[in-house]
């Protein structure tokens, strides 16, 4: 107690001036929080979140297959939750710890506006991620080596029950709406950027004259262009250098337009690592007998790329906020779908209520990337 009185004597009230500016901010502080916690409570009308919930997941998907949604929830949660467990196995978990998860997720249960069956699917599957959790600390040995190869296979997977096709019923792009939408055109599109932005650095730094032109024309034409710009160009543009029998899908020109826009900025993150590399390193693996692809993939590449974990995530989280753009060219993602449920007739005007809600939802999974890079960081260290 003595400490924190220490702190705000030296930090916030040192001096006159200090302590009343400090006094200011405080209720102006308090004044603003009371107008937003009396609109949160008494003014605002949450039934246009609770009767479109489900519009705002998954959209249009039928939801006689929505089967579907839960059994890829239960897959990504429950490896994600073996992966922690992977990398956190000398970390102890107190009976404290346990009784305090387990009274958030029975207030997040009951809180949710979801159906019953819905709940109960929700509970399994939270079981399901602590069964992945103990196998993950239980056998970190056995499973780490294979975890990347787990995560790779379990895409298709995913893919398969959201498209259906080989026993499941098709389900067509034009029904993959809403957050469904945004978190798959985020994660395939920072899928493919990374290594193709890898190679444009690679490219950039190379002493053969037609790689290295080629990168550094790529990467400074696409970096001075607009994002939405590319997107009209990879949906109207791109299909007029293919041929005339071969027809992508809209939502394959989008994660097209998104990750060649996103890679040109990776390469530079990228170089900036590269370009910390000492050439001593380089001619010490040299010396060693490695050629020049095994002293990039085995020293360069670890070393450089760790050095820019921050640039590297921050242009991730760009690119999966970017992904609200799509809603311009035709493709009903997470803010596409907030406009169309404005536009019901008995929620007109809900702007504030709709807008914070998915702004909630941007910044949870941004503040989990952010989280995600520390921990790798840490881990690193």
């Amino acid at each position: 107690m003595n400490e924190k009185i220490n702190w705000l004597r030296t930090n916030l009230f040192n001096n006159w001036y200090n302590s009343l500016l400090s006094i200011l901010s405080i209720i102006l502080i308090l004044w603003i929080f009371q107008g937003f916690a009396n609109w949160l409570i008494t003014l605002s009308k949450w039934e246009v979140i609770q009767v479109n919930l489900h519009l705002f997941l998954v959209g249009r998907f039928p939801k006689s297959l929505y089967w579907r949604i839960w059994l890829i929830l239960a897959i990504t949660t429950t490896l994600t939750s073996m992966t922690m467990g992977i990398f956190k196995q000398q970390q102890t978990f107190t009976k404290r710890d346990f009784s305090i998860a387990a009274f958030c997720g029975i207030i997040v249960l009951l809180i949710l506006p979801l159906q019953t069956i819905n709940k109960i699917r929700l509970f399994a599957i939270t079981i399901a991620s602590l069964g992945g959790l103990f196998t993950g600390r239980k056998f970190s040995n056995k499973i780490k080596p294979w975890i990347s190869l787990i995560w790779l296979l379990s895409f298709p997977i995913i893919l398969w029950l959201i498209g259906g096709g080989l026993g499941l019923k098709p389900i067509s792009t034009n029904f993959w709406n809403g957050l469904l939408l945004t978190l798959l055109m985020a994660i395939v599109s920072i899928v493919l950027s990374f290594p193709l932005g890898v190679l444009l650095a690679l490219g950039r730094t190379s002493t053969l004259p037609i790689i290295h032109w080629f990168s550094v024309l790529y990467i400074e034409i696409v970096r001075g262009l607009p994002l939405i710009g590319i997107l009209f160009l990879a949906q109207v543009m791109l299909p007029l250098f293919l041929p005339e029998n071969l027809r992508l899908d809209r939502l394959v020109r989008g994660i097209a337009g998104l990750t060649l826009f996103s890679a040109a900025y990776m390469a530079e993150n990228v170089r900036g690592g590269l370009q910390s590399i000492p050439k001593g390193q380089i001619e010490a693996g040299k010396a060693l007998g490695l050629n020049t692809p095994y002293v990039i993939l085995l020293i360069v590449l670890p070393q450089a790329l760790k050095a820019v974990i921050p640039a590297i995530v921050g242009q991730f989280i760009g690119l999966f906020k970017d992904t609200s753009l799509l809603s311009l060219v035709g493709l009903v993602e997470l803010t596409g779908m907030a406009r169309s449920i404005l536009a019901q007739p008995q929620f007109l005007g809900r702007y504030a209520e709709v807008y914070l809600f998915i702004g909630v939802v941007y910044w949870v999974f941004c503040y989990v990337m952010a989280i995600t890079a520390r921990k790798l960081e840490n881990l690193n260290n």
